[in-house]
Order: C-alpha cells, then structure tokens, then sequence
C-alpha cells in the first residue's frame, strides 16, 4: 500500500521554542500587511483550475514566461508531488541527498526507483554534472534538483544544470527536468538573483511559492512553470482531480503579495544578508567546535560538529535550553551536521540565539561546567 514515511521534520509545523534555530524562511507577513477594501467585496465561489489569471500573469512576469505557461498550486510542494505522480509513476528519478525529506518521499510514494546522486559536507554540497549524468538511463522520467539546495543552501549554476539537460536529451528524451528554485530570489542584500532553469527549454519545470522569501507560507501559494503546453494541461486536470482549484481569497492575497513583492523583498534581503553575516561571525567564534558550509542564498545553511563536542550531550542541551535545530538526519546527511535557520528570528532576537548555542556547544564539551 502506498504511504508517506513519517519524518521527525514533521515537527517544525509545531509551536515553535524559544530560540528557534530549525525554520528555514523569513519573518512571516501579516494578514493586514496585504488587506484592501477590495478584498472585502471578493465572491468565495470555486477559483480556476489554472489559478488566478492576475496571479499567473504576476508569476509569469517575474520569470519571463507567459501567464498560460504557470499552473498555481497549494504551495511548492502540492506541484513537486504533481510532477511526481504524473512523470514517475513505477519509472525512475534522479535526484540528490540531501534533500528536504518530502521531495525524496513523493517519488517513493509513486512507485518510482529513486537513484541518488550523494553531495558531501566536505565537499560542499557542490554538485557536479557528471555525477547526475552517471545514474541517467534510459528509463529515467524525471530528474529532480533543488537551486539553492535545502537544506544547506548552496546553489547549482546554471551551467551544470545546461550540462544535464544536454545529456537527458541523448540518454531519457522524454525525462523532464525539475528545479526547486524556491530560494531562488531569497539573495542576500545586493547579491545578484541567479538565472532560471527555464531559459534551456521545454523539458524544464520548475516549482517555487511564497513561502520562504516572500514570508507568506500561510498563504500555501506555490507554482509550477513549463513552456511544454501538454504537461501544463496535464498539470491542470491532475491539480483539479486533488483540490479542484485553489482558494480565490488566498489567490487574490498573493496578487498583493506580488504587488508589494519590491517593498517585501527590500527589507528581507538586508535581514537575510545580516542573518548569514551574524552565522558566519558565530562559526569563526567557534571555529574549534564547528564549521560551516557558506550558503549562496535563502534562510539556511548547514553547520557541523568537529569532534571535540559530544553530540547526544550537545542535543540533550539545546533541548534543555529551549533551541530548536533541524538536525542532519532529517536530509539523509551525516549525524553531526546540522540545519541552522538564520532567517526566522529578528537580528537581535538571532545573535541571542546564538549566544546560548555558544553555550550549548561548550557544555557538550565540558559536561560538568
């Protein structure tokens, strides 16, 4: 029987802790940041199948695509498992580890034979083109990358995603390759936004939401982009066969999300930019109990333990002080590795958060003090 393996992932979706240290978005908008007198007038009727048209052509903007090329989704996740089930299905799907646990666990749930192409702390998570071109066969359906990556945030250039996409069309023609580019446009204050997967053809798609730059996760607004008009329509009746359509009232909040995306964006990318500076100084405080792997974009990156620091005493600890960290094995990583969220806290709130994870990491090292 088909199923979904329970992750302790599962428990970010909880309260949250004192110092949470394990959420990998921004600070979260307000319903009033986005409310206008014309929302109160809006028909709660059923929405499209497509989505919204005003929101697609917002999307589509964006990404310099047009508006029948997008398919709105409840959020990123509803389209991966869409992808998933329409292009795997009992096939086979390359992907990477690690990886945020509920991309791996729709290919599983579809039947697919997920092949695995492995990145490394000490490598960088950094992925090489031949590595994925490797495990490509024939029977390869789809082949499904994060830029930048969750957890560690790393990014795959766009000439290594051209590189793979050359060899699906030689190896698996009919292979689509799916980009999880939700961190995307997550930069750190000027840097620049890096170039969608989408410029290299039809065989791409890519999925993306609100939910981590935009800080609008309750909204569940995400999206699917192809410029194959038969997998969009096919998009369209597999979304209307498990939701129908989406909500009209969380469609038209995320117009104005995109409406304001400009003034949204100019304050999170400084917050992001002085998150990742604070992460870094708190690594080269405590370069002889951790290191680090630095992220290109997005509210995350992944920290790990050297070997002077004791590890179940370093978690019992976090516990006991109400630290909350998303720990390595969640993504398949290595047990002392962990996912540190940098974007969730104000500033002040994170360099706090931060001295008492000082102080857990020492008393990891020194259980009597």
């Amino acid at each position: 029987m088909a199923t979904f393996p329970r992750n302790p992932i599962q428990s970010l979706s909880d309260s949250h802790p004192q110092y949470d240290l394990g959420e990998s978005y921004g600070p979260e908008l307000r319903l009033s940041d986005l409310l206008t007198p014309e929302l109160a007038e809006l028909d709660l009727g059923y929405g499209t199948g497509q989505g919204d048209e005003r929101l697609r052509a917002a999307i589509a903007a964006v990404h310099n695509v047009d508006a029948d090329q997008v398919v709105v989704t409840i959020g990123g996740q509803h389209a991966i498992f869409l992808l998933a089930y329409l292009t795997a299905d009992h096939g086979q799907v390359v992907t990477t580890a690690p990886l945020f646990p509920a991309a791996r666990n729709v290919s599983e749930a579809v039947g697919a034979e997920v092949r695995v192409v492995p990145l490394t702390f000490d490598n960088g998570y950094r992925l090489q083109a031949a590595d994925v071109v490797a495990q490509l066969t024939p029977d390869t359906n789809l082949v499904s990358l994060a830029s930048p990556q969750n957890p560690s945030g790393v990014a795959i250039p766009l000439e290594v995603f051209r590189e793979i996409y050359e060899a699906m069309a030689t190896i698996c023609p009919a292979a689509y390759l799916l980009v999880d580019d939700t961190y995307r446009t997550a930069s750190y204050g000027d840097d620049p936004i890096a170039e969608s997967a989408l410029s290299l053809g039809d065989k791409v798609v890519t999925v993306a939401s609100l939910s981590k730059c935009h800080g609008a996760a309750g909204l569940r607004t995400g999206w699917a982009i192809s410029k194959d008009p038969d997998l969009i329509e096919r998009l369209i009746t597999a979304k209307f066969s498990t939701v129908v359509t989406g909500s009209p009232l969380t469609e038209a909040l995320a117009v104005r999300v995109f409406d304001l995306q400009d003034e949204i964006l100019a304050v999170r990318r400084p917050w992001l930019a002085e998150g990742v500076a604070a992460t870094e100084e708190w690594v080269r405080a405590n370069d002889d109990l951790v290191e680090w792997v630095r992220p290109d974009a997005g509210a995350l990156c992944c920290i790990r333990l050297k070997p002077a620091v004791n590890l179940n005493r370093f978690r019992a600890v976090a516990a006991e002080l109400s630290i909350r960290l998303a720990e390595g094995e969640w993504f398949t990583d290595e047990p002392r590795v962990f996912r540190l969220g940098f974007g969730y806290p104000p500033p002040v709130e994170l360099k706090t958060a931060l001295d008492v994870l000082t102080t857990a990491l020492h008393k990891a090292v020194h259980p009597s003090d």
